[in-house]
């Protein structure tokens, strides 16, 4: 086991500025940047109440080299091509080009991997990407509203050339990520613990409990599926039964955390009925394990959430727990 030693407070990297919304699909698109403005808006109350605890961090553009560390050259140039143009779709239909898309995703990947770098150098102690978090994109192509994976390609980093031994991320978007869980399939350094709404009922109909990684990765990958309906006591209920002794096995050097809202009750494009109390619930117990176990480095990352007020009590909740204490 290895700790970071006691804290009183723990320093949150936040990705913050006017590059944070470039990333938005033109209306009537559900991605859009509107979306996350009420939680800049609860972030800045949040940072009057807690002081340095907060720290704003502007949003940084990545190299196209480290784009590459996930995705296939051939389709880069396809989304540059797309972006300059800002017609037609990087995907079969659910994800339009426009016109700065390429800039747009370069800025998301780059925010990401500037937060990771941070905690690293340890100028801060947690960080949270609000943009970031787009874990459908494949190697070769665009999928659900994501462009670039900065999920994929942050993992990438962390192994390849951080030379990390393993990575675990976690996440809760009501969405399987599909980009991020097969891509790291047979990959043993990469345990990913996903809770989504059943791919029966919802895209991408994917995300399956008899998925458990292949060849010498089987054991470190879980899917956890719930009906539309399930609420906070269905979640922390599947989190005793299955999380607790999944991440007990686990020796992760760094935590990544998808923190998609689109499970909070009232979304417009999933079924599911959590509150905020289930990023709050995953945020305190992954920091307290990260702290347990990688001296504190954890980064969260926003992905879905389509109802801007769920967005902001979901992400605010995150970044409250991450500046607390575990």
């Amino acid at each position: 086991m290895t700790t970071s030693g006691p804290r009183d407070k723990c320093k949150v990297g936040v990705i913050h500025g006017p590059e944070l919304l470039l990333y938005s699909f033109p209306t009537p698109h559900p991605f859009r940047s509107d979306r996350i403005i009420p939680f800049l808006n609860e972030l800045d109350k949040l940072e009057k109440a807690i002081g340095d605890q907060v720290v704003k961090i502007k949003p940084e553009m990545a190299a196209v080299d480290r784009v590459l560390l996930f995705h296939d050259k051939r389709y880069v140039d396809f989304v540059k091509e797309y972006s300059n143009s800002g017609k037609g779709y990087l995907d079969y239909g659910d994800t339009p080009a426009f016109k700065g898309c390429y800039e747009a995703s370069l800025y998301v990947v780059g925010s990401t991997l500037k937060l990771i770098d941070l905690i690293l150098n340890g100028e801060i102690d947690h960080g949270f990407n609000p943009v970031g978090g787009l874990h459908h994109a494949k190697k070769d192509g665009a999928a659900g509203f994501c462009i670039f994976n900065d999920v994929a390609i942050a993992i990438k980093y962390l192994l390849d050339e951080v030379g990390l031994r393993e990575i675990l991320y976690v996440d809760i978007d009501a969405h399987h990520g599909d980009g991020v869980f097969y891509a790291f399939y047979f990959d043993k350094r990469v345990r990913i613990l996903d809770f989504h709404q059943s791919g029966r009922t919802l895209y991408p109909g994917t995300g399956f409990e008899h998925e458990r990684g292949g060849g010498e990765a089987v054991g470190t990958k879980l899917n956890v599926t719930f009906l539309p309906g399930a609420g906070v006591e269905e979640f922390k209920q599947a989190w005793e039964d299955f999380a607790r002794d999944f991440l007990s096995q686990s020796s992760p050097e760094f935590i990544l955390l998808q923190a998609g809202a689109d499970g909070l009750m009232g979304d417009p494009l999933t079924g599911l009925n959590y509150t905020e109390e289930v990023h709050a619930f995953v945020a305190s117990q992954l920091h307290k394990l990260a702290h347990e176990k990688c001296h504190g480095r954890i980064m969260a990352m926003g992905g879905g959430g389509y109802n801007p007020d769920n967005v902001a009590k979901a992400w605010t909740a995150i970044v409250r727990s991450l500046a607390t204490p575990p």
